[in-house]
């Protein structure tokens, strides 16, 4: 193979050391290599940046190794072209492995152009991508320290899920700041209820009468507090994060047209991909990317089912949600195709197949800068109007009817 960089480096990247290979020499000739180790401390990062600056070096690959590539990648970009690859896709021969040998098999990658690096969006959006994946964080512990207050009222005796369609609403958290005090009846307490709620004063003071003691007011205590912490801490969050998005208004407020899409799921998308759509070369490789398109298994030329491959599992899970939660808009395109598709393939194929079509729908809003156009619930029918005629009629025919169509004069 023909050689295309006069002058690039392998690293190796580790939690306390980098090995880096410098690989040299004019293209067509056998090059010579040099290996030295630093640590990952910024002073000895930037001793091996000016090394490899002062040596002529162009390119400088690495592993995208845990989270360890990131002060390595913060410290050399800007000074070279850095390419992150895929550690499944550079993978050395099995045999005698060192730091030194990956090192210079990564190099040697580099040196002959065989390393497809991976999407490294800018700083601003790395930045956004911190925010919105911990915020996720967040929401995830407070929905388990709510599941268990929930699990702790029912240990107690105490039914107010099975009564209360929101126990955390207005009325819920005064109920259960009165079960922590313990000093009012359950007549008492299914009286703070508000609104619809009253109209289940019977039930709520049947659910509101259990066994709580001091032990689970402690607990509950507790795990209030850590509710209202979590709470506090995501709107303080969302704050920053709406300050932040603040550069990104006119595409978020596009892709917010999309059904299912709200401002959390459309700061997601923009953290995870950016809004610059020419680092994927078109919308097939940005759903392959995320994971969000079914994987090939072809054998002996028949094509097999295969499973969405491994992808971007936070843009996934956002892309699922939209989904599911757009397919509840009655009369929109997005609607139909997940009711049609979910009798034939089941629930989840169907919000699967729905968030394929919504990721394609923002690469060409965000590569065109083109808004948001419903095809309306009717399109799948006027795509074929023979087809969908005909089985309209073998219902009818299933029910008893004899029909005969005969198309509608111009």
């Amino acid at each position: 193979m023909e050689a295309l960089i006069e002058c690039c480096a392998g690293l190796d990247v580790h939690q306390a050391t980098v090995v880096a290979c410098l690989n040299r020499g004019p293209p067509g000739k056998r090059s010579g290599k040099e290996v030295r180790t630093y640590g990952t401390m910024r002073g000895d990062l930037e001793t091996m940046r000016d090394w490899l600056k002062g040596c002529g070096c162009t390119l400088v690959a690495m592993e995208s190794t845990g989270v360890y590539w990131k002060p390595v990648h913060a410290v050399l970009e800007g000074a070279f072209e850095v390419i992150v690859g895929n550690a499944q896709h550079i993978k050395n021969v099995p045999g005698r492995k060192t730091d030194v040998k990956d090192c210079e098999w990564i190099s040697d990658l580099a040196r002959h152009g065989l390393i497809a690096a991976s999407f490294v969006p800018p700083r601003p959006i790395r930045d956004l991508r911190d925010l919105t994946r911990y915020r996720r964080k967040l929401t995830a512990a407070q929905a388990a320290e709510r599941n268990r207050l929930i699990k702790l009222l029912e240990s107690a005796n105490i039914k107010l899920a099975g009564v209360a369609s929101d126990v955390f609403g207005v009325s819920g958290w005064a109920m259960l700041e009165a079960l922590i005090e313990g000093q009012a009846s359950a007549a008492e307490m299914a009286l703070l209820a508000r609104g619809r709620m009253r109209r289940k004063l019977p039930a709520l003071e049947r659910a509101l009468h259990g066994g709580i003691d001091e032990h689970h007011r402690f607990v509950l205590r507790l795990q209030l507090q850590r509710i209202k912490a979590a709470q506090a801490d995501l709107e303080r969050l969302d704050e920053r994060l709406r300050g932040k998005l603040a550069d990104y208004a006119e595409p978020l407020r596009r892709l917010m047209r999309i059904p299912g899409v709200d401002w959390v799921i459309g700061a997601t998308i923009i953290a995870e991909i950016g809004i610059d759509m020419s680092m994927f070369v078109s919308a097939s490789h940005l759903a392959s990317w995320t994971g969000i398109c079914p994987g090939n298994h072809e054998s002996a030329g028949r094509q097999r089912g295969g499973k969405t491959r491994k992808g971007n599992v936070y843009l996934k899970t956002a892309l699922i949600i939209a989904a599911i939660t757009g397919a509840r808009k009655r009369g929109s395109y997005l609607a139909e195709k997940y009711r049609r598709l979910r009798s034939r393939r089941g629930t989840m194929r169907a919000a699967v197949a729905i968030a394929h079509k919504i990721l394609v729908a923002v690469y060409h809003m965000l590569a065109d800068s083109t808004e948001y156009r419903d095809l309306g619930a009717a399109y799948l029918d006027n795509l074929d109007q023979r087809r969908h005629a005909n089985q309209l009629v073998r219902r009818l025919s299933i029910m008893g009817f004899d029909v005969q169509i005969t198309p509608k004069a111009a």
